[in-house]
């Protein structure tokens, strides 16, 4: 292996050493603008772009939760345009929509004495899950539950949708 002449060892090291040294300042850093450092950052509400988010859409492979915005969207439109919507009129609105009428149910809108209900619930079951509704005066609400064991959604009387 051969061997480096201590006098060019020597060199080297000094130059590195002045090198190390250049990096430091004997005084405070002249007077100029500070300098600047740039950074990524969201958009402004005027860089932003005018994009709007994509309206949901009927999965008919997916799932209950995959589907829930998709039924609230459906609902939502149906209140928005008729805030005193029964439950014929909600079945009808996620029918056109695509969900199958064969997994849905939906409660009476009167009571057995003709009175009309505080709320109306409705669900579209899929798979082993159910998307379920609440309609109560022009206020909705839903989740996503499990579906019964004996495969239906509701619990208590519903209305034959034999419409």
């Amino acid at each position: 292996m051969p061997r480096v002449a201590p006098a060019v060892s020597g060199a080297v090291t000094v130059v590195l050493a002045l090198a190390l040294l250049a990096g430091c300042s004997a005084g405070p850093a002249p007077a100029g603008p500070a300098p600047t450092r740039t950074t990524a950052s969201a958009p402004s509400a005027t860089q932003s772009s005018n994009a709007t988010p994509a309206a949901p859409q009927y999965l008919p492979d997916g799932t209950a939760k995959a589907n829930k915005s998709y039924f609230d969207s459906v609902t939502t439109a149906l209140l928005a345009r008729d805030p005193s919507a029964g439950g014929k009129n909600v079945i009808d609105a996620l029918v056109a929509a695509g969900f199958d009428k064969a997994n849905m149910q939906v409660t009476p809108d009167t009571t057995t004495i003709g009175r009309k209900v505080d709320s109306v619930l409705f669900s579209v079951r899929i798979g082993t899950e159910c998307l379920l509704g609440q309609l109560s005066g022009s206020q909705y609400t839903s989740s996503v539950q499990a579906a019964l064991a004996d495969g239906t959604c509701l619990v208590g009387k519903t209305r034959p949708i034999n419409w």
